[in-house]
């Protein structure tokens, strides 16, 4: 089975609302599936309930909230979602989730059985969380433009399982709806929630087949230790290139370019880019085509730098469009090295002029006292980085689209000129977690770890999470990043390339909090701005220590990595400090942490020179010494009590609903 976005569902966001004593059926907005009018028979199963079964069902079908307050799903109250492959009437999914609400469990006395319950725990660990887009206000020539970048979006979802090994192994999928659902949203049949993800038997398929990237030869995946002997290899800087595969014998190990390796696929994608470039017939759209035109050209000829260039002009000011289309980010395979392709689709949101009126001014001072902490070799460099652009995701695809949670932040590119002279573009996603029910599920998890005072300095809202997010990408445009070089090394080279993954996101999460006091200090913020994005911060590595700091196969937990080292600095310097018998500020659980406001400056740019300095020097052992601390050990930070509080709430799992 293959996770592909399906284009015939696009039209259909949301069902025209039908009224309850109207005979005649709905048609919907163009999905092809009638809706009926909805009894109050419809009422048997909860919202929460209803989406938790409709994600275990497969089934593409979303209830966005229960707009008139009585428990009743109805017709205008739902969205179908892309990614699925189907479409589903109301009526007959209703049927479907609550038939299954009352079955009985599987039958754990036997493998299939047990393997059963643990896809649709894994499952369950998951929210489904709506990015819902209308576009109907577009006009014909931009909702033509829509399409063909819905149609990348399915090109790049088919290299990209291809990549990850998914597609080798759809073919083995067993029947039923919850390891299909699984499959598709976890990209391949692992498990990837933290209660399931370790267990053997938690799979999609039975018998736990382990994918094979198409990345490297098969041969060389069956050990364990593959990556560090690719390091080893004489030719080891042709075989780790981000944008090729490796092909041979393990013996006679070549890189072959992407572009050679998946020639058919690249040039779809290219085809269909220049599709949509012919198609943005809005004058004032000619930094995007020049992008299409130029991203269309790379997937020809695998050179990436003229498509940054192009991508790197484009900006609030001259496009209403947001598009990365590339490969990108290497967190997603085992050594860390390959760059996955994606594309992120999305409308720019002009609140960000707001911002970059504000930081652009004190970037180079930003740079200045990064740099300071940094230290030697480390000097400070001119930036000229755009500062940031709001964005509303319209899709992802490919790499851009996790199992859980998703991208709110970004900097790219990550190599080459436009990187290296900063004038690479950040955005901030502002459509993503900014749903009541996440805020909800957020607070209340803040809740369960910090004592009441400390929590009165946390708000609902999105703005400090989206202050965060805003310094978090800018320091990736500060002090030394992926480029730089120490000893003649970059920074793969010189921690290897998932900790140099773990360091850079370090270095970037610490400036989030560093720069909180020097906005301060200018009067960009307030004090109860400040203090708000310092808690709001703490409660973000709070949730990414909870999801553990390891895959079910053992590769690290960038994020989560760096968000332990983060708590482990903190409650060392006092910052938080825990009491076992403070009552948590929900009033149930025993223990809890107090947040040090006074504590906090002094402690995080510490934490900066600490950070910066590793990164500055090249300093392996320095990283390797953080990660023994704080990530392989509980003697400082308390895992498992983070983990059980925080994980009482499934994590956001994004689904998509466009409406054209």
């Amino acid at each position: 089975m293959k996770t592909a976005l399906m284009f015939c569902a696009l039209a259909a966001v949301s069902c025209k609302s039908t009224k309850k004593d109207d005979p005649k059926p709905d048609k919907g907005s163009g999905s092809g599936t009638e809706v009926a009018p909805i009894s109050k028979a419809y009422d048997q199963v909860p919202r929460a309930d209803f989406n938790r079964w409709a994600v275990r069902l497969n089934l593409p079908i979303y209830w966005i909230e229960d707009r008139d307050n009585d428990r009743v799903v109805d017709a205008d109250e739902v969205a179908p979602l892309l990614f699925y492959g189907s479409d589903v009437a109301l009526p007959a999914a209703y049927e479907q989730i609550l038939a299954a609400s009352k079955a009985p469990p599987a039958d754990e006395s036997t493998e299939e059985g047990k393997r059963q319950k643990l896809v649709g725990l894994d499952l369950d660990q998951g929210r489904a969380t709506l990015v819902m887009s209308d576009l109907s206000a577009l006009s014909a020539d931009d909702k033509t433009f829509t399409g063909h970048m819905m149609k990348v979006g399915t090109l790049v979802d088919q290299l990209y399982e291809k990549q990850n090994g998914a597609t080798a192994l759809a073919s083995k999928l067993p029947t039923d709806p919850a390891s299909k659902s699984m499959f598709r949203r976890n990209r391949g049949p692992k498990c990837v929630a933290p209660k399931t993800e370790k267990d053997p038997l938690c799979s999609a398929i039975p018998g736990s087949p382990k994918p094979i990237f198409d990345l490297y030869p098969a041969e060389l995946q069956a050990d364990d230790k593959f990556c560090e002997k690719l390091e080893k290899e004489k030719n080891a800087k042709a075989l780790t290139d981000h944008f090729s595969v490796v092909r041979g014998p393990s013996d006679a190990l070549t890189a072959v370019p992407y572009t050679e390796a998946y020639k058919e696929q690249m040039t779809a994608i290219a085809n269909e880019l220049t599709a949509a470039a012919d198609s943005m017939k809005d004058a004032s759209e000619t930094a995007l085509v020049t992008y299409l035109r130029a991203a269309a050209k790379a997937f020809g000829d695998n050179n990436w730098i003229p498509a940054d260039e192009a991508w790197a002009k484009m900006n609030v000011e001259n496009s209403k469009w947001y598009v990365r289309i590339a490969p990108d980010e290497v967190y997603w395979e085992p050594c860390a090295a390959k760059a996955g392709l994606h594309l992120t689709f999305a409308r720019i949101n002009q609140a960000s002029k707001n911002w970059q009126s504000k930081l652009v001014p004190v970037q180079q001072e930003m740079e200045a006292e990064i740099a300071k902490r940094a230290g030697a070799p480390y000097k400070a460099r001119k930036v000229t980085f755009h500062l940031p652009d709001f964005i509303d995701i319209v899709i992802n695809a490919g790499d851009d689209r996790d199992p859980l949670g998703a991208t709110i932040g970004q900097s790219l590119p990550n190599w080459g000129p436009v990187a290296n002279e900063g004038r690479g573009r950040t955005v901030a996603m502002t459509n993503i977690n900014t749903d009541k029910d996440s805020m909800q599920a957020r607070r209340e998890q803040g809740e369960s770890l910090f004592d009441e005072v400390s929590m009165k300095l946390y708000v609902a809202s999105p703005e400090p999470g989206l202050l965060n997010t805003i310094l978090h990408e800018a320091t990736h445009n500060l002090g030394p990043a992926h480029e730089y070089k120490v000893g003649g090394k970059t920074d793969d080279e010189a921690f290897s390339g998932p900790i140099a993954s773990v360091m850079e996101e370090l270095k970037a999460q610490t400036g989030a909090l560093f720069l909180v006091e020097f906005l301060r200090g200018k009067k960009i913020i307030t004090d109860e701005e400040a203090a708000r994005t310092y808690i709001d911060g703490i409660v973000w590595a709070f949730g990414h220590t909870s999801q553990g700091m390891y895959t079910g196969g053992g590769d690290r937990k960038t994020y989560s990595n760096l968000a332990a080292i983060q708590i482990g600095i903190l409650i060392e310097n006092g910052v938080l400090t825990w009491d076992p018998k403070v009552k948590a500020a929900n009033g149930k659980d025993a223990g809890a942490f107090t947040l040090h406001t006074d504590k906090i400056v002094a402690a995080v740019d510490d934490m900066m020179k600490l950070v910066g300095g590793i990164k500055a020097r090249g300093d392996r052992a320095g990283a390797e010494a953080l990660l023994k601390k704080y990530v392989d050990s509980s003697e400082i930070v308390p895992h498992d009590t983070i983990k059980e509080r925080f994980l009482r709430h499934p994590k956001a799992s994004f689904v998509y609903s466009v409406k054209l």
